[in-house]
């Protein structure tokens, strides 16, 4: 929206700050103009406080519940800087309100980017959002016993039953990273090795114990997302007989209606969009594996506010096989919602570790997988053909047949030039059909030799280039085996039937073969897969090792048997090589831009001087159409003052430069009804010269210029790595001073503070020395001495006594380790609660070994709590056993109840052992 120009920065923010809020639903009004019926949530401006007004407050059903503190579009990178404001006013007194407790939502806005920090949760943190949260949220949140944040600190400890070693530490990671309010976590486990259910028991863990509300399960393909849905329905949890679907309600996506009932939303991402968007998604969108090649020279989609879908209807979104497009086309999309992003693949590579902000909490190899038998691992059998390797040549005045690729319609025709092929043109432009038999002839010829000793051919997987190259392959294989149309199946997306076919191939005797191109190339399980022929090549190193991974997977033998009766045991499979798949070079899938190396500059500086490549156009045209997104109107009018047009228009004739159709119709409109290679060039070179010519150098340095000026690049693939973490200067000479200073301190307060006195002149007595005694060590410490905290000084002697532990938890224990040190009573650091483990230890071995009575295995529970609490506390009294945690465990009267009469010796004598 065009903002009037005699407007103040602060005002534009405003009226942005006010159409967001109106956004989502809220009632924008003046403090004089107060009207709590207007709707649920009413936003007030200027509503005054005892510390001065507000921007803005925020009332849900006349309730008083949060702030907004409005600064101008300068104070994006420094909206952290504001959070005091904001909870300044969240901690004011209100006019008019009696608010006994602080608001507890917080906003910083400027318009254009939105922080928000919910004051309910354990460590309130501020985090940038889409926008603001409706009113009915946050009336939500408000009523809600704890934040959702606050229900993922108290998540209980996980029942491992029926789960894998691989599994459990993925949880129980995934879990320590949401309890540090991580938001994003990557999960990286094998192929085969159970992603899926280790997610799926996550969902079910926050939807019980923490208070999740709804949670959006994320595939790329309707195949995938048929699969999870399957999973979610089989999943039993192990501490309920009912499955999970009856405890909650499970939706996939398969029009824009989401019901609110559903707790759990699987969708393809493609179809989250058309969600957000509002519209029905295109048929089969959703149906094809989008290899990230295919999004090339596609911008990324546009995500806008969907008062239906707002920001925070999901708590979690969980993307699987998140190595895949999420970075190009849809990134977007993901990053609208308020949630948690959780990762699952088997093969990240940098771009994914970027996303993920380094923050791998499992990372579960094959190899680890094969180790642990829940992979099995590979061996490859080569096939080399001499056109495969070299190609051939067609000669001139040779009889050749045309075929057309959609409707496989033939036709015979004299060829009229030399025609030379290399193979890696073999079923695309030129098929050899003796190419395709040679390879299926040998592998008929091999297989009793590759898999010895079985009567019927195991499960194998074809991967063709194209929907018409497997139709040539599954023709070949039928007539090279000898066998119906049973023996050999396509499955791919465009196939009749692909989902019966594919149940079919998992769990029937036939189809014995199947040929697919992408559709069962990633994430689609055949478990009794044993062999997989390679026909087509693959560069990227991340769509190989995904491609690998449906042979990976273990089947039980007698559920193998079902389906290959001779068949023993799935001890591995193998990979045959026809086209050197296994030894070309793999790159990380391929990013947005065709050319993304070459500067900006230097591409519309050679397309004026005559570059007319397509993938220069595209490219140029890719990164003005991203500028043109950006620009404001001040720059928007420099760009059309200088060239003449505006930017959209350039943009414009670029994209248009390159359509087929459009160069199609330019051929025939110059007099080629049939327009052959050369009349598309031509027309293509003509549309690209009149595009180029509104190019200059000077409109290229302005475009540059502004580029620079108005964007800053996120790097997410160069991943850093730590070269030196240490104290600037002489670290040997630092560490001796801080030292020294701090054990003079110590003696010169030896007579002054009474725990100082124990430790220096009556160390035998240090079991008398209270948390109180060694709280008021650290205050003096403080006001005297700021500089010698005692994490500081522990660093110092660390060095000095050459420590490779962990520091302490905080500055007590730290405090009495160090002083220890200093008394002579340890030689070397050592931290407190180790020392109070060992001891304690020694201590019940001690008591075990002698002639008295041992400890129960109830007592030892109760030795276990008092251990921990002088870990931290110093020494154990009867007042401390009305305290946690041993208040939830019967207290006083629990432990007299336990060892009677003997209470206060054990506690004597374990102030006393642990604290030698």
């Amino acid at each position: 929206m065009q903002q009037p120009l005699n407007q103040t920065p602060e005002q534009i923010a405003r009226d942005r700050i006010d159409q967001r809020l109106q956004a989502a639903g809220w009632t924008v009004q003046d403090k004089e103009a107060l009207d709590f019926n207007a709707g649920l949530g009413v936003a007030v401006r200027e509503y005054q406080t005892d510390i001065g007004p507000a921007d803005y407050v925020l009332f849900v059903d006349r309730q008083a519940v949060g702030v907004v503190e409005a600064k101008p579009d300068a104070w994006g990178v420094r909206l952290t800087s504001v959070e005091e404001q904001s909870e300044g006013y969240a901690n004011a007194k209100l006019k008019w309100v009696s608010n006994e407790e602080p608001l507890p939502f917080l906003y910083e806005c400027t318009g254009q980017i939105t922080r928000f920090t919910n004051a309910r949760d354990p460590n309130p943190r501020s985090r940038e959002v889409f926008t603001f949260h409706q009113p009915q949220t946050l009336k939500a949140w408000i009523q809600a016993p704890r934040s959702f944040r606050a229900g993922i600190a108290e998540l209980p400890e996980l029942n491992l039953d029926g789960l894998r070693d691989c599994q459990i530490t993925a949880i129980n990671n995934l879990e320590a990273s949401l309890k540090a309010d991580k938001p994003r976590a990557l999960v990286q486990m094998a192929t085969g090795s159970g992603k899926t259910f280790t997610a799926i028991t996550q969902v079910y863990r926050l939807l019980k114990h923490a208070g999740a509300r709804r949670i959006l399960f994320l595939v790329d393909t309707k195949n995938l997302g048929e699969q999870a849905e399957q999973e979610f329905m089989a999943f039993l949890p192990n501490d309920d007989n009912r499955k999970f679907t009856e405890l909650y309600n499970v939706q996939r996506l398969t029009s824009p209606s989401i019901t609110n009932d559903s707790q759990v939303v699987i969708s393809t991402i493609q179809r989250m969009y058309a969600t957000l968007k509002g519209e029905e998604l295109n048929d089969g969108a959703d149906d094809e594996n989008p290899a990230e090649q295919k999004w090339r020279r596609k911008e990324p989609l546009p995500v806008v506010y969907n008062p239906k879908l707002p920001p925070e209807y999901f708590d979690v979104v969980i993307i699987d096989e998140c190595h895949r497009s999420i970075y190009n086309l849809w990134r977007q999309v993901i990053e609208y919602f308020d949630a948690y992003l959780i990762g699952l693949t088997a093969t990240p590579d940098n771009r994914t570790y970027g996303f993920f902000q380094k923050n791998v909490v499992s990372e579960y190899t094959h190899e680890k997988a094969v180790a642990d038998k829940v992979n099995v691992g590979n061996d490859v059998f080569l096939i080399d053909t001499a056109v495969t390797q070299k190609g051939g040549t067609l000669e001139a005045r040779q009889l050749v047949q045309r075929r057309e690729i959609k409707t496989r319609k033939k036709r015979w025709e004299t060829q009229d030039e030399d025609q030379t092929y290399a193979g890696t043109q073999l079923d695309r432009s030129v098929v050899n059909p003796d190419q395709i038999r040679t390879v299926i002839r040998t592998f008929r010829d091999k297989w009793p030799e590759i898999f010895p000793g079985r009567k019927e051919l195991p499960k194998t997987l074809i991967f063709a280039k194209t929907d018409s190259h497997a139709d040539d392959i599954i023709q070949t294989v039928r007539q090279e085996f000898g066998e119906g149309n049973e023996f050999c199946r396509k499955i791919t997306n465009g196939a009749k039937n692909p989902k019966s076919s594919l149940s079919a191939f998992r769990n029937e005797y036939y189809p014995r073969i199947a040929v697919t191109v992408d559709m069962i190339a990633t994430g689609t399980d055949v478990k009794p897969l044993e062999c997989l022929i390679f026909m087509r090549d693959v560069r990227s190193k991340n769509y190989f090792e995904q491609m690998k991974g449906r042979g990976t997977r273990v089947l039980d033998p007698d559920d193998l048997k079902k389906v290959t009766p001779s068949a023993k045991a799935k001890t591995h499979y193998v990979i045959v090589d026809a086209v050197g798949v296994t030894k070309s070079l793999k790159t990380a899938s391929q990013p947005l831009d065709t050319k993304p190396s070459i500067p900006f500059k230097d591409l519309a500086m050679g397309l004026m001087m005559g570059d007319r490549s397509e993938e220069t156009v595209s490219s140029l045209a890719a990164r003005l159409s991203r500028l043109d997104n950006k620009l404001g109107a001040e720059d928007q009018e420099k760009i059309t003052k200088e060239a003449g047009k505006p930017l959209t228009g350039i943009v414009r004739d670029l994209f248009d430069a390159i359509d087929p159709d459009k160069v199609e119709a330019d051929a025939k409109a110059a007099g080629y009804p049939e327009p052959d290679d050369a009349a598309m060039q031509a027309a293509r070179d003509e549309r690209v010269k009149q595009a180029a010519n509104i190019f200059t150098g000077s409109l290229i340095n302005l475009m540059d210029k502004i580029r620079r000026d108005t964007e800053q690049t996120i790097d997410h693939d160069n991943l850093d790595k730590l070269l030196r973490a240490e104290w600037a200067g002489d670290v040997e000479e630092n560490a001796k001073k801080i030292a020294q200073e701090f054990e003079d301190y110590l003696k010169e307060n030896r007579d002054e503070i009474e725990a100082l006195q124990v430790y220096f002149n009556t160390p035998a007595r240090r079991s008398e020395v209270t948390f109180a005694m060694i709280k008021e060590v650290l205050r003096k410490l403080t006001e005297d001495r700021p500089r010698l905290a005692p994490l500081t000084v522990w660093r110092a002697y660390a060095h000095l006594d050459d420590y490779k532990g962990n520091s302490p938890a905080g500055d007590l224990t730290a405090l009495v380790a160090l002083i220890r040190r200093v008394t002579g009573l340890d030689e070397k650091l050592t931290r407190h609660s180790d020392r109070v483990r060992r001891n304690f230890q020694n201590w019940v071995l001690k008591r075990h070994s002698g002639a008295g009575e041992k400890f129960t295995e109830e007592q030892m529970g109760w030795l276990h709590m008092i251990r921990d609490h002088l870990a931290t506390s110093f020494t154990i009294e009867r007042d401390d056993l009305e305290l946690a945690p041993f208040d939830t465990q019967g207290g006083l009267g629990q432990m007299y109840m336990l060892f009677g009469d003997g209470m206060e010796d054990v506690m004597t004598e374990m102030n006393e052992a642990l604290s030698a």
